[in-house]
């Protein structure tokens, strides 16, 4: 006898809304990024587009604006002015930004060493001139640099001597560099010490048990530990250095004759663009040197990660 199996019971009730609900999880989604995105776009992506726009072209006295192509990238590769304020920013990113990690690195380890008296006093102490704005810092320092009225044309009279110049043209670029060292020290000591912070202190417990001496921590543990935070710091420093452009700018008036209006490539884009009215090639030259910058720190950021894995 067959069995007849029970009729499938269907059950009444509201239908899935998984549906929707995904839909009103997206949407609560891009309410939260949009404001970010929209405010994202309208003060770096449209500026950006705008300029490529406008390195498209080129605007006469007579003849109004008219297409040119990538004529005006062409002339960059030809222009002097321009290799000559890269080359300069580049002598002063292979000089001064080892100085500066150095330095800040030095000071980190000491703070982070436990053996300095008042470190809380010393931390705050060299991060504050970060907290002065350069305009500020490169005033203060311009004055200090005046051979005929700041401190070094007083100690000159005070005791005789002939000091150089700091504002001349050989030692311009090495007092440009002190400033942005004194500014930028206190910065990047804070990255170092907070990668320091932390390192399990464990591992310094069993280097002091297998007898390892101080150097010998700072090269096995504690360098190796902040590797990426080295490798942030340069990056930021080499972005840093190829947009020069407030300290020379300030000092131009104490050192006319020195700094030039293509001293550093920021400083010649600008000169092009508001005493020159060159608007397109000025575009062309910013997007030029933000293609070499972006070429420079993606290849120090390569080297980086390279020997972070053969580590």
């Amino acid at each position: 006898m067959a069995v007849l199996a029970p009729p499938a019971i269907q059950r009444s009730g509201p239908p899935s809304r998984s549906g929707s609900a995904r839909r009103r999880r997206s949407w609560t989604g891009w309410a939260f990024v949009g404001p970010f995105m929209a405010v994202f776009a309208f003060v770096f992506l449209a500026p950006i587009a705008y300029a490529i726009y406008l390195s498209f072209f080129r605007t006469k006295l007579i003849g109004g604006t008219s297409f040119v192509g990538l004529e005006n990238f062409q002339n960059i590769f030809t222009d002097a002015q321009f290799w000559s304020s890269f080359g300069r920013v580049a002598l002063f990113l292979c000089v001064q930004v080892p100085i500066m990690l150095f330095l800040s690195l030095l000071v980190a380890l000491a703070i982070d060493s436990g053996r300095l008296y008042g470190k809380s006093f010393f931390r705050v102490t060299i991060f504050m001139p970060y907290a002065v704005p350069a305009v500020v810092a490169t005033l203060m320092w311009g004055f200090m640099y005046g051979p005929q009225f700041g401190l070094v044309g007083s100690i000159n009279d005070a005791f005789g001597w002939s000091l150089p110049n700091p504002l001349g043209p050989d030692w311009l670029l090495a007092s440009i560099g002190n400033i942005v060292t004194w500014e930028f020290v206190g910065y990047n000591m804070l990255i170092f010490y907070s990668a320091l912070q932390v390192i399990p202190r464990t591992l310094y417990e069993a280097a002091e048990l297998d007898g390892a001496g101080q150097f010998r921590v700072i090269r096995s543990i504690k360098l190796p530990g902040i590797r990426g935070a080295l490798l942030i710091a340069t990056i930021f420093s080499i972005i840093g250095t190829f947009q020069l452009f407030n300290e020379p700018a300030i000092l131009k008036t104490l050192a006319p004759n020195v700094i030039t209006t293509y001293y550093t490539p920021n400083m010649y884009a600008y000169s092009l663009s508001f005493a020159g009215q060159q608007f397109n090639y000025s575009a062309a030259v910013a997007i030029v040197m933000a293609l070499l910058t972006a070429i420079v720190a993606y290849a120090v950021q390569l080297r980086g990660l390279r020997k972070e894995r053969q580590s």
